[in-house]
């Protein structure tokens, strides 16, 4: 039955107008004579019910009354029997039924009975049984073929509304758990670290002015963190916090050149070589994009560490053109690892399969899932797959998005 749900969609009234109306004209053009030829009356008649049928594309009541109304004329004054006018109103009745409120629906179905009356008085009273047969089939058919399709689509439809709801609730429901985590495990630790910190300050305060300066550092850094953590913490319970920049604004706009570097300074201390060309301009970058490349950045980094190896060469390029990000983190595979790239599709070998497939577009673990939800939330769309023995990710951050 799909097929016959999409057959019916009201995107493609043009096509079975437009099909209806050649199978017009080709029974014009090849009716046996045997019926009996069409008089002048006839072939105007025909010829407005053909050209009453486009008007259904767009205005499907006024095509139906149309069509109804061609209907009764040709019952009326034709001499021939009226096929094309029976059939163009009866499926005008049908593309009413499909595409307008049920008001017109009614209206439109009590003009084209009133056609069929007109066109069938003369078998009344004694053929009532033919006459209420042909009733059925000329506004009963449609009628009922009409509703189907049309309830079908409405339950098409709800179908969708209540997988997207379950799908919203589901992400909220996530969100929730990772919030009760991070509060309940991560910032209770974090919280108990700082507080412990700060003791040993005050314990130790005669100490080593080097060790007082460590001291303070690690509380420092503590105190940022657990302010992050709960920040982080308020935009999952509630992501509208979020929606204005407002709820979590980590770094400064103008900053990002230096965070970039940073965060190519703490891959470098990890082992990995890494060649970075960052274009001056980023510094320009509204909050939400420049935290995007940033997060980017690292967590891009972090998976050519994790998944190639400390013995990897990486390279970061984030560019400006017209407004646009340019950004990529590429590297060498670490050496040639056989199974450095195929890893970051996933866990259980599914990643494998797909980079052998060369697919230019990969599904992710994770990791490139958080990275391609943020890309697509600022406009963009993030590419992942192999790059020869390496890997290679790249987005383009269109400008403005996250303004």
């Amino acid at each position: 039955m799909r097929w016959v749900s999409r057959l019916f969609d009201d995107r493609y009234a043009w096509l079975r107008l437009s099909l209806l109306a050649l199978s017009g004209v080709g029974y014009l053009l090849f009716r046996p004579v045997a019926d009996g030829p069409y008089s002048p009356v006839d072939w105007a008649l025909a010829a407005a019910a053909l050209a009453v049928s486009p008007v259904g594309v767009r205005w499907p009541f006024p095509a139906a009354l149309g069509a109804a109304l061609v209907f009764a004329a040709a019952g009326w004054l034709g001499q021939a029997e009226p096929i094309v006018p029976q059939v163009g109103a009866t499926w005008a009745a049908l593309e009413l039924t499909l595409r307008a409120p049920m008001r017109q629906v009614a209206v439109g179905a009590g003009a084209l009975l009133v056609g069929y009356l007109v066109d069938s008085a003369h078998e009344l009273p004694s053929g009532l049984p033919t006459w209420l047969y042909g009733v059925t089939v000329v506004v009963g058919v449609p009628l009922l073929v009409g509703l189907n399709v049309r309830a079908s689509h409405r339950l098409a439809r709800q179908a969708e509304q209540r997988v997207a709801v379950e799908a919203r609730a589901a992400r909220a429901g996530e969100r929730a758990a990772i919030a009760r985590e991070l509060h309940d495990l991560v910032a209770h630790h974090v919280a108990s670290m700082v507080l412990r910190v700060g003791v040993a300050r005050h314990v130790l305060s005669g100490t080593d002015p080097r060790v007082a300066e460590v001291f303070d550092d690690l509380h420092a850094s503590g105190s940022t963190a657990l302010a992050d953590l709960r920040r982080l913490v308020a935009v999952l319970r509630n992501p509208a916090l979020a929606d204005g920049g407002a709820g979590y604004v980590p770094i400064e706009p103008g900053a990002l050149p230096e965070a970039l570097a940073e965060a190519v300074c703490r891959a470098v201390k990890g082992g990995l070589t890494v060649e970075a060309a960052i274009d001056p301009e980023v510094a320009t970058l509204d909050a939400v994009r420049g935290l995007a490349v940033l997060r980017l950045t690292q967590e891009g980094l972090a998976n050519v560490a994790r998944h190639a190896g400390p013995a990897a060469r990486a390279r970061v390029c984030v560019r400006m053109r017209d407004g646009n990000v340019h950004w990529e983190v590429s590297d060498d595979g670490g050496g040639g690892s056989e199974d450095a790239g195929p890893r970051r599709g996933g866990d259980d070998g599914e990643g494998r399969r797909r980079a052998e497939a060369g697919p230019t577009v990969v599904e992710a673990g994770h990791g490139l899932i958080g990275m391609r939800e943020r890309v697509e939330l600022l406009g963009g769309s993030l590419v992942a797959g192999p790059d020869g023995p390496g890997w290679r990710l790249r987005t383009i951050l269109p400008a403005g998005a996250g303004r």
